[in-house]
């Protein structure tokens, strides 16, 4: 058994399918949290076309822990019937790759709008998913993300209190990203969160770094998730430098560090901090 088992956006070191493998592979994981293929979001693919990527993946012993879908990227106010065709598809894609888990996130919301208004109708819309996903055993894991309704802790937690069947994906960069200080809070969030994403930032500017090397509490945040020998995931979500589909994760300029030469050289910096710290505590890994 594993403390924790290691996966990565491995469309941040390659745009290619077979660069994210070689990828991965160089850097010993054997998961990886599916996000971007070929320079478009997975869940765009054909039932056919992502079939395919199921099988090269299983040939090269890789594993989908999540699909890092873009769900619930759209305005509370958009036409969601059309948001909830594409979700179901986002569904079948992680059964086809083996997956149990999406990553998705709670709607942006009207310019200037008070999140209290539409509270309601991302309850509503969020617990449908999660309610449709749930019979497919699949587990619609929520991310925080700066923008969203759900981008601060005390949101965060009332989706959990509102939507049954709902799981956190628990991102420290981006809650340093909106002010916050997860040192001060995470072990009231930990209780539902499937897996972390380990990224990390700078309070004063919002750049990200390398996990450990900012304001996330991530070695703290790790140590709060970790349960001996129960293959908790961690996915290391690099944002280091630029890389191919960025654009269409987020509006705002990346803040990361400057001096990496290139994305696998970022990729393999973010892997490294990320076992730095497993290490120090003698933690199990694979």
């Amino acid at each position: 058994m594993t403390d924790f088992v290691l996966s990565a956006f491995a469309d941040e070191a390659s745009e290619s399918l077979e660069g994210q493998i070689t990828a991965l592979k160089r850097n010993g994981i054997s998961h990886m949290e599916i996000r971007g293929v070929g320079g478009k979001p997975v869940i765009d693919y054909s039932e056919e076309e992502i079939k395919k990527i199921a099988g090269a993946l299983s040939k090269e012993g890789i594993s989908v822990s999540a699909v890092g879908s873009p769900i619930g990227k759209v305005n509370i106010t958009d036409d969601l019937e059309a948001h909830f065709k594409r979700f179901c598809h986002t569904v079948e894609a992680a059964r086809i790759l083996g997956a149990n888990r999406i990553r998705m996130f709670s709607f942006y919301l009207p310019e200037g709008a008070d999140p209290e208004d539409y509270a309601e109708k991302v309850y509503g819309e969020v617990s449908r998913m999660c309610d449709y996903a749930g019979k497919k055993g699949v587990i619609c894991c929520h991310e925080n993300e700066k923008g969203i309704f759900g981008d601060t802790a005390p949101r965060v937690k009332q989706l959990y209190d509102h939507c049954a069947g709902l799981r956190g994906v628990f991102d420290p960069a981006n809650f340093v990203q909106c002010g916050e200080v997860p040192g001060t809070f995470y072990k009231t969030l930990l209780p539902y969160t499937e897996y972390l994403h380990i990224k990390d930032a700078y309070q004063a500017d919002g750049c990200v770094v390398p996990a450990g090397e900012g304001d996330g509490s991530v070695p703290e945040v790790i140590e709060g998730f970790y349960s001996k020998n129960s293959g908790r995931v961690l996915s290391v979500e690099p944002h280091l430098t630029h890389f191919v589909g960025l654009s269409s994760l987020q509006k705002e300029e990346l803040k990361g560090r400057e001096g990496y030469q290139n994305a696998d050289e970022a990729f393999d910096a973010a892997v490294n901090a990320l076992k730095t710290i497993l290490d120090k505590r003698g933690y199990c890994y694979e």
